[in-house]
């Protein structure tokens, strides 16, 4: 069990939450929410023991093992995949090298043996005969291939890094597991599989996420941070919203009723607090006004922009023809004869553990890379608009403030009409005046998506849009993408976000692809289907 015991975290002059008295038990997942900058990441920090809060100290049950996601991806590089898993468990290492160094001994002494025996039993307890195949059966489920699980971690690229350092957090059976993002960079499958080990982990987790999918199907309780401090509530991401959404209803109701009922008191005093004969009630009327007190409806931390793409023209019939398309990167070919049609209005999600050949087609058809093979063909009457999943080119080294960034994208030209586009993105007042190369990841997501709403594009290209955004700012951007009338083609490992937005599922696996009309759920059914039938 943990918990955190009058807790208040302070920066400089800014109250991020205090006086915190929250208690995580075991067989519970805790979900923990809140906008960009609330303190949610902060919090799991003063969890870890990695930040020592201003006020209030945090309390362990003694002897119990917390493991926590690291999010330094360069702290291993010197270690072996496997080697690096292992560590996740660090007394299993610290009995491995030990017994390691004594079997290494040439006087090895009968007190020796006694050690050694001790530290087998002690090994065996930890079921250290299995780890390693542990370690890999957990790797290949998250998308380590097994031709990576003995190479040192500085050769991976960052995406496996990521998957790596998520085994290490989750081997071993630790008491106290803390994840902050944990499905950035999984693909739907492997999220898939995290989502089942976790509902199958007997002990506490603690996570921050902004998938809401994956909020409702493992958490038992939800922690608002908001408001200066932090709430918690029974049930997953869809109860939490309902229920506060109904008290704040209930809230603004009650209010109204008391404005009028004030209105009312107030009149009858007014016109009668002189009169003798009335007074008597006037004086009741009184002391009911000042028993009336209205309920405080404290400022949020959550801002929802709006997002709203509007074509310029519809398309024609003629809308994406891929053909025979193949690409060969490095030693190895991500794409491998691949054809396909995309119909007009229809909305695409292209899934598959291979991000990059998701990424690779999608800069391909955007005539941002060759192919080795194949073609494509956009029709006449098409108009596209592309959101990279790697935007560094449009802001590192970028000597302009976002009034002038976004103005290189529009025909609009006055500053007034530009800062209410970039309002709309919650980009207000002086945050208008942002240099565009300071900008966070959430930040320079909300400036690509106004690029793109200006475009009048009739296709929109998005790969993996929802990294670095907030729960609020998905939400905006699943609801602008479902009213959107033209074609979507896109990438996301966001489960309720495909499931909404798309009626059409390609899967790219090899040099094969699945495709299917029907929602994403409808397409998981089906292959479940299939699988069941094959044993």
């Amino acid at each position: 069990m943990i918990s955190a015991n009058n807790i208040s975290v302070q920066f400089g002059g800014r109250l991020l939450f205090e006086r915190v008295n929250v208690t995580f038990s075991p067989g519970n997942c805790y979900g923990i929410i809140g906008a960009n900058g609330a303190g949610k990441s902060t919090f799991l920090k003063v969890l870890s023991g990695d930040l020592e809060p201003s006020k209030g100290e945090i309390h362990i049950t003694p002897g119990e093992r917390l493991s926590v996601l690291k999010q330094d991806h360069f702290a291993y590089d010197e270690y072996e995949v496997v080697r690096t898993v292992l560590m996740g468990n660090p007394r299993l290492i610290e009995i491995m090298e030990e017994k390691d160094a004594l079997y290494m001994k040439e006087d090895f002494s009968e007190e020796d043996g006694i050690r050694a025996g001790e530290l087998e039993a002690e090994f065996a307890d930890l079921d250290g005969w299995n780890a390693e195949s542990d370690a890999e059966f957990m790797l290949n489920k998250l998308g380590v291939p097994t031709e990576y699980h003995y190479m040192q971690m500085a050769e991976l690229p960052s995406d496996l890094k990521v998957k790596v350092l998520l085994a290490q957090a989750l081997f071993g059976n630790p008491d106290i597991l803390l994840l902050d993002e944990p499905t950035n960079h999984l693909d739907l499958s492997a999220i898939s599989w995290l989502e089942n080990f976790l509902l199958d982990f007997p002990n506490t987790v603690i996570v921050v996420s902004h998938d809401r999918h994956f909020l409702n199907k493992v958490c038992t309780h939800i922690c608002d941070v908001d408001y200066g401090k932090i709430t918690l509530y029974t049930g997953n991401y869809d109860f939490w919203f309902e229920y506060t959404q109904m008290r704040q209803r209930q809230a603004r109701d009650q209010n109204k009723k008391n404005e009028q009922k004030i209105k009312e008191l107030q009149d009858f005093i007014n016109r009668f607090s002189a009169n003798a004969a009335k007074s008597k009630q006037a004086t009741s009327r009184k002391k009911q006004l000042d028993a009336l007190e209205m309920i405080e409806m404290p400022v949020s931390s959550r801002r929802f922009p709006y997002v709203d793409f509007k074509p310029d023209r519809e398309c024609g019939n003629d809308l994406l023809r891929v053909d025979h398309l193949t690409k060969t990167i490095g030693d190895r070919k991500v794409l491998d004869d691949i054809s396909f049609v995309i119909h007009p209005r229809e909305k695409v999600a292209f899934v598959g553990s291979d991000v990059v050949a998701k990424t690779t087609l999608f800069k391909i058809i955007m005539g941002e890379m060759e192919p080795d093979e194949g073609s494509y063909k956009w029709g006449v009457t098409t108009s596209q608009s592309y959101f990279p999943s790697d935007n560094s080119e449009y802001f590192d080294g970028v000597e302009l403030n976002l009034v002038d960034w976004l103005r290189q994208y529009s025909t609009e030209q006055l500053e007034a009409d530009i800062r209410a586009w970039l309002g709309r993105m919650l980009f207000s007042g002086d945050e208008a005046l942002k240099m565009a190369n300071v900008l966070s990841g959430g930040e320079r997501v909300r400036c690509m998506l106004c690029k793109m709403m200006l475009s009048g594009a009739n296709v929109l290209i998005l790969d993996e849009p929802t990294n670095h955004l907030d729960l609020e700012s998905i939400t905006a951007l699943n609801n602008g993408l479902i009213r959107y009338p033209e074609t979507v083609l896109f990438t996301s490992h966001d489960h309720q976000f495909v499931q909404t937005v798309a009626d059409r599922i390609i899967e790219i696996s090899g040099n094969s692809i699945v495709d299917r009309k029907g929602t994403y759920d409808e397409f998981l059914s089906v292959f479940d289907e299939e699988q069941l039938r094959k044993y």
